[in-house]
């Protein structure tokens, strides 16, 4: 399922929180062991700076995984995401005690995911994405399904589509085009609720 771009831009300007999974969306989903007790993902870059628009944008950020891993923690602080829930397989709980912690409504969550443990989240959000390469249940149950696949630029595309539709998207090109990168907190050119 998908959207209409209206009723897509009516949700997007109401958010106050983008919760992401991390195996399957923000990488491939392929786990590499290391041979001891450390595990090795693999981050795209653009969803990276996706991240970091989506905190100019206002937003607050949430990863939201069922596995345990020192280098979701790892990239989570150098991103500067503002929550942090590892070893979460009851996602839509996880998803309720994170909208606690952020203070928001699930109603003005979007959330991503690409499979059955992230339906009860996805369910629970106010917008819901996936990637290109998602499982059948989830692509047909999202509101938005991105073209790319998880790690490799499906996180960038979703937020380009909610900066576009809260009006943002522009200003913060204008920035970059500037040199001066994102500045946290932009306010959406046409006055869209944060």
């Amino acid at each position: 399922m998908t959207l209409p771009v209206a009723e897509f831009a009516a949700r997007a300007r109401t958010l106050r929180l983008l919760v992401l999974d991390v195996d399957g969306v923000l990488t491939d989903g392929r786990i590499v062991l290391d041979g001891g007790e450390a595990d090795v993902k693999a981050f795209h870059t653009q969803d990276g700076l996706g991240i970091t628009l989506a905190r100019a944008a206002g937003l607050q950020v949430a990863f939201l995984t069922g596995r345990s891993s020192r280098a979701v923690a790892r990239r989570a602080a150098e991103l500067h995401v503002d929550h942090v829930f590892q070893g979460r397989p009851d996602k839509g709980r996880a998803l309720d005690e994170l909208c606690a912690a952020a203070g928001v409504e699930p109603s003005h969550v979007a959330a991503m995911g690409d499979d059955w443990i992230d339906l009860p989240m996805l369910l629970r959000a106010g917008l819901s994405a996936c990637p290109a390469d998602a499982v059948p249940e989830v692509r047909e149950r999202c509101d938005f399904v991105a073209e790319r696949k998880g790690g490799r630029g499906a996180v960038r595309q979703f937020v380009d589509a909610l900066l576009e539709a809260r009006g943002q998207r522009g200003m913060l090109l204008a920035r970059y085009l500037a040199g001066e990168g994102p500045a946290a907190s932009a306010q959406p050119a046409d006055g869209a609720e944060q």
